[in-house]
């Protein structure tokens, strides 16, 4: 197994061509993220780490495939690995046993500038007149990387200057306190992956839905995607809501680090 230098990304592209995940993207382009690919020449399989995701495709029958889904380059202790078919699935199962949780995400279409800008407006400036909501800067990646429950809007990044220059995010405010908010996870040519989050005592408020209408209508304005991947059906009605369109449930792999 080999680390795939930025420059040689071109080398594993045809391996993940087709797969509309903006993580993939985002790493082949050399924005974010580490790749790497088995022995041969060419690579007959590859995967790509990007934040808590793995991603997995190629041949998953060739030797180096099961030291790919072995490796774990990251100082994560969770993360969800994504196969590109079930040979890829019996492969994480047969390396991690027990320790590989089969979760469900949820895709959306990546259908371009499809949005309702009125119907975003409107949701965003909804919010309770006792919350604020500013644009996320050097103050606020720091606080946000303090808190377990907001540490993905800002994480990815090398550094508060690295976010301020390539990530986008907005964050709610009550009495002093961040409270939700919606950020670039990653980045890619074109775009963002959107991370969104509440604080639990503050769900059921409608946040999210304001952080997310903002941080979407300013992608718009600035010409860039922003792209939605969720984790639970509350993430797809909310996705819904905002103007995505849905396509597909698909599988992953939740695997801890320590067991």
């Amino acid at each position: 197994m080999i680390e795939v230098q930025k420059n040689e990304m071109g080398a594993i592209a045809p391996l993940f061509e087709g797969i509309q995940e903006t993580l993939i993207w985002s790493c082949l382009d050399g924005s974010m993220g580490r790749a790497f690919a088995g022995g041969e020449n060419p690579p007959e399989a590859a995967q790509i780490v990007n934040g808590d995701f793995c991603f997995f495709a190629g041949d998953s029958g060739v030797p180096s495939a099961k030291e790919l889904v072995s490796n774990n380059p990251t100082n994560r202790n969770c993360m969800y690995l994504v196969p590109n078919d079930e040979g890829w699935s019996r492969l994480i199962e047969t390396v991690y046993g027990e320790r590989a949780e089969r979760i469900t995400r949820y895709a959306f279409h990546k259908d371009g500038d499809v949005f309702d800008r009125k119907h975003l407006k409107s949701l965003s400036d909804n919010l309770p007149g006792e919350f604020s909501l500013t644009p996320i800067g050097e103050k606020e990646y720091h606080l946000v990387l303090r808190e377990e429950w907001s540490r993905d809007f800002c994480q990815n990044f090398l550094s508060s200057k690295d976010y301020v220059s390539r990530g986008l995010g907005f964050v709610a405010w009550h009495n002093g306190k961040i409270v939700a908010g919606a950020s670039s996870y990653t980045v890619y040519n074109g775009g963002i992956e959107i991370e969104i989050a509440t604080r639990e005592d503050y769900w059921r408020k409608g946040l999210a839905t304001v952080c997310g209408a903002k941080l979407i209508l300013t992608c718009l304005t600035k010409g860039l995607y922003p792209s939605w991947d969720a984790a639970n059906l509350n993430s797809v009605g909310l996705a819904k809501k905002l103007g995505y369109h849905y396509d597909r449930a698909y599988p992953a792999y939740r695997v801890l680090r320590d067991g």
